[in-house]
């Protein structure tokens, strides 16, 4: 039976939360797609058949090392390998799958999205297909862990997107980013070819986001203070 889910009330609620951020935003739409966190060895994850945007903490199920139910009454998504894998393999903190509908679209056409915006490098640039299989199989874990080799994210063939990040803000923001730079290439494939970064050009981003400090906030020092108070 499984255990009480007091322990892992926390997890519960932000994946809850997490699903109405993402369905708010047009990512989950009905019961298409997962989220999970890591809770130590364990997994929250939302159970198999609800519907996300209107999903409650009690319809997320929590599953311990071995697989089973240790939280909750529900069965887990079809998709736990999947979410398992990317947990054993790149030692994730939180995994979001999507059906949204701009990376979906090119799943269907592109076998790699190419880097064509700088912000892309978050995710660690190109964005590989996995070959269609069925969900919920093992032969779609084995192909979409492969294409998440040195990525945060990743396209399925014919399917959607998966995505993961060291905390659970930071793989719905993925996710929110992915379908962004999905939109755009969509957009401008519209218009002609899309330009793509190169690897100097990448490489020159990576070097300039380090030396600023870029994506963080940095407070004004007593220099900068002096700098514009004599102009």
């Amino acid at each position: 039976m499984p255990k009480s889910p007091q322990g892992f009330a926390e997890q519960q609620r932000s994946v809850a939360a997490a699903c109405h951020r993402l369905a708010e935003a047009g990512l989950l739409i009905g019961t298409a797609g997962n989220v999970s966190v890591r809770a130590g060895e364990h997994i929250a994850v939302t159970a198999t058949g609800a519907v996300l945007g209107r999903i409650t903490p009690e319809q997320v199920t929590v599953i311990g090392p071995d697989g089973d139910v240790v939280a909750g009454h529900l069965r887990p998504t079809s998709e736990v390998e999947l979410h398992s894998g990317i947990y054993q393999r790149y030692d994730a903190g939180a995994v979001v799958h999507t059906h949204s509908p701009h990376a979906t679209a090119l799943s269907l056409v592109l076998d790699e999205l190419p880097c064509v915006h700088y912000q892309q490098l978050v995710l660690g640039g190109t964005v590989r297909v996995a070959p269609f299989a069925t969900f919920g199989s093992p032969e779609l874990a084995d192909q979409v862990l492969s294409a998440l080799d040195g990525r945060s994210a990743a396209l399925m063939a014919n399917h959607g997107a998966v995505v993961h990040g060291p905390t659970l803000e930071q793989a719905v923001d993925n996710a929110l980013l992915l379908e962004w730079v999905c939109g755009l290439y969509l957009r401008a494939a519209n218009l002609g070819v899309p330009r793509v970064l190169d690897e100097d050009q990448q490489a020159a981003v990576i070097r300039a986001a380090l030396r600023r400090g870029y994506g963080t906030t940095h407070p004004i020092d007593d220099t900068t203070h002096s700098i514009e108070e004599s102009r």
